[in-house]
């Protein structure tokens, strides 16, 4: 079993904390409260039921007791994903501070007319 690998799971137990999942490989896991959805979960047994077949991602996997930690949570906000808007960016024109230079001697007698009226 490995961390972000996708199982199938039956629910056999709830607990205020979370659920336990037998996967179908034989090994129990724990979906812990936080890992249910996004959002606040005020009851557990409102989203899950015993006997439910649910699809799961591990998290975490202790080979020594062999217990897995799962999540519902990721599948989730992986079927959410957004595509982020590109932001613009001068970064392929390569003309680092190029525009700053330009402006540089405008700025500074804005500053100076500025600065000359508030001494006035």
């Amino acid at each position: 079993m490995k961390i972000g690998e996708k199982l199938r799971g039956t629910v056999t137990g709830i607990q205020p904390y979370g659920a336990f999942i037998e996967l179908d490989n034989g090994t129990t896991g724990l979906i812990h409260i936080s890992e249910i959805k996004t959002g606040y979960v005020d009851n557990i047994r409102d989203q899950l039921k015993i006997g439910q077949e649910l699809l799961v991602q591990v998290v975490d996997f202790d080979e020594y007791t062999q217990k897995a930690s799962l999540s519902l949570r990721t599948l989730e906000e992986e079927k959410q994903k957004v595509p982020r808007p590109h932001r613009f960016t001068s970064d392929r024109y390569k003309i680092g501070f190029e525009p700053l230079a330009n402006h540089l001697p405008y700025w500074i007698k804005e500053a100076k007319t500025f600065l000359e009226k508030q001494e006035k």
